[in-house]
């Protein structure tokens, strides 16, 4: 990596992320560990809308190792299942953008997981909105606690056809 591209990965004071993981911006925090934060997006595109970054700021998923990236697609894979049975969805959707033309709105590598449901218009995502901080919170409990009895097993049958 040259200099450049390195100050892509060291942290960003400016970045919103950067602030959540250093506890200077408020967030529902679904999960953390040294290298990895789950939580709650502030603006869902439906319930349970949940986050999942790398704690090192990384503006694009092409500045990660490429362990990083297989740690980071781990716990989405665990995540996605624990917002799937907490929320008792019928899909869901997964989307990481890079870059301002890939509609990448915060400059730090995430991982969007997206509960679907029946009701929703096929197609079409919901617009989107500004949660509250206290439904943020008691929609991460209920993601924690999927999460933290995490088994191989779902709880609810997705919709395949």
């Amino acid at each position: 990596m040259d200099d450049d591209a390195s100050s892509s990965v060291n942290k960003d004071d400016e970045c919103v992320f950067c602030l959540i993981v250093e506890g200077k911006r408020d967030a529902a925090v679904v999960y953390e560990d040294d290298a990895m934060m789950v939580f709650m997006d502030k603006y869902p595109i439906s319930n349970g809308h949940t986050l999942v970054i790398p704690k090192r700021h990384y503006t694009t998923i092409l500045d990660m190792e490429s362990r990083d990236v297989g740690m980071l697609f781990a716990l989405v894979h665990k995540v996605a299942k624990a917002v799937v049975n907490a929320l008792n969805a019928q899909g869901f959707s997964i989307a990481q953008n890079n870059g301002k033309v890939a509609h990448q709105v915060v400059p730090h590598v995430h991982v969007h997981i997206v509960p679907r449901f029946i009701d929703e218009e096929r197609g079409r995502w919901p617009s989107r909105r500004t949660a509250t901080m206290d439904e943020l919170r008691s929609v991460a409990e209920r993601i924690r606690q999927h999460l933290l009895n995490d088994t191989d097993t779902m709880d609810v049958e997705l919709i395949t056809d």
